[in-house]
């Protein structure tokens, strides 16, 4: 009686941790109006990437739009931190952060690339 008590204890906790996840929710540009908190926001880097002179202390500027979507909505971002090779214009990003008068403040180093060859479709083989 007792295992099997656990096992339910544990199986619903499994359950919970599955849905809940790391209890950020993932946003787009168009999606984040009104949301307070953390969140995760994926979008296009448009626009030419400003770093301004003192870097350490304004952070980098850049404004991401949806992906794929006719979605005009673009926020602007400020990131402080390391940015990775492949940080471009028109690369897919995810950066973690909130909302702060208009511009997503993004914590420093959570700016992570999507790598477009692993969501390129696969070539046919030729025979």
């Amino acid at each position: 009686m007792i295992a099997l008590s656990v096992a339910a204890a544990l199986a619903i906790f499994v359950v919970y941790t599955a849905l809940a996840g790391n209890g950020v929710r993932q946003l787009t540009p168009s999606a984040l109006a009104g949301h307070t908190g953390d969140v995760s926001l994926v979008g296009a880097v448009v626009g030419k990437p400003r770093i301004d002179d003192a870097y350490t202390k304004a952070g980098m500027r850049f404004q991401l739009k949806d992906i794929g979507t006719a979605s005009a909505a673009r926020i602007p971002v400020v990131y402080h931190g390391s940015v990775p090779d492949l940080f471009k214009v028109g690369r897919h990003i995810v950066v973690e952060g909130r909302l702060r008068n208009g511009v997503f403040v993004a914590k420093p180093g959570s700016l992570v690339t999507k790598c477009p060859s692993k969501y390129a479709p696969a070539k046919s083989a030729k025979t």
